[in-house]
């Protein structure tokens, strides 16, 4: 039984709701349009501000889909009523971010800049330079961009340094000791 496929999800004020052919629900709202293919054998119904959603089966393939398919409609009406952003942490000497227009430059200790083209949707922004706050309506396009960025250094677990996700807990180690 999916306990969160079985939850209701109300929509607010300001949010326009679309069930299309083929399941294809479009959400309009104040921060943008979202829309998303549901797989075809979940039922979507929407009664006065509610949606919920009905598996036709209770085969294993229709069960994890019956709480993923909810998921994403609640995930897309948030996004256009609240937004998401992710926030990333620099830690290094001479490690930082800098943002020039729609691009984001990051010296992570290479021999030369990273540069990343901020794609459509999404919004950084660089509060000082070891920080980078990453914005959009998206939050599977949020959360991809935000690991790109931290995949260009990720934290080692010696010194800690590289890009890490606010509150993100590295482990660390012992370095080698001296006799």
């Amino acid at each position: 039984m999916s306990r969160i496929g079985l939850k209701p999800i109300d929509i607010p004020q300001g949010v326009e709701v679309k069930i299309g052919d083929n399941n294809l629900v479009e959400v309009k709202g104040p921060k943008g349009n979202l829309s998303e293919q549901i797989d075809k054998g979940i039922k979507i119904e929407l009664n006065e501000g509610v949606i919920t959603l009905e598996r036709p089966s209770e085969t294993k393939k229709y069960k994890s889909l019956h709480g993923l398919s909810r998921t994403l409609i609640a995930n897309m009406i948030d996004g256009v009523t609240n937004g998401y952003e992710k926030k990333l942490i620099i830690e290094g000497t001479g490690y930082r971010a800098a943002k020039a227009g729609k691009k984001l430059t990051l010296n992570l200790g290479y021999s030369h800049p990273i540069e990343m083209e901020d794609p459509e949707g999404i919004e950084v922004e660089v509060p000082g330079p070891n920080q980078i706050i990453v914005r959009g309506i998206n939050k599977q396009q949020v959360g991809n961009y935000a690991a790109n960025i931290r995949d260009h250094r990720r934290p080692e677990p010696y010194k800690g340094k590289g890009v890490k996700y606010e509150g993100e807990y590295i482990r660390r180690k012992v370095g080698k000791t001296g006799k």
